[in-house]
């Protein structure tokens, strides 16, 4: 059952992840459409990126070792962080 929910929360993070790619130019990008994000926003949101793709590796590899309840947290981690982020107000 374990195994299910991790495989989900993969989808779920793999998900997230193309979106925050597709959409990161209206962030980053150059064109008059775009918030022109610092260098910070910039770091801070790749490192997102690359939590929604390693962090259910590491679920599945927790899994492996015995530590279920660790293992769905870590995986389950940036969409409940993403739901967190739709919760609170804008910042401007």
């Amino acid at each position: 059952m374990t195994k299910i929910f991790l495989i989900i929360a993969a989808i779920a993070d793999l998900a997230l992840a193309a979106l925050m790619i597709s959409v990161s130019g209206f962030m980053f990008g150059g064109g008059p459409e775009s918030m022109h994000a610092g260098s910070l926003a910039a770091v801070l949101y790749i490192a997102a990126v690359v939590a929604c793709v390693a962090l259910p590796i590491g679920g599945f590899i927790l899994n492996r070792y015995g530590k279920a309840g660790l293992a769905l947290a870590l995986a389950w981690l940036p969409p409940g962080a993403g739901l967190i982020a739709l919760a609170l107000p804008a910042p401007y």
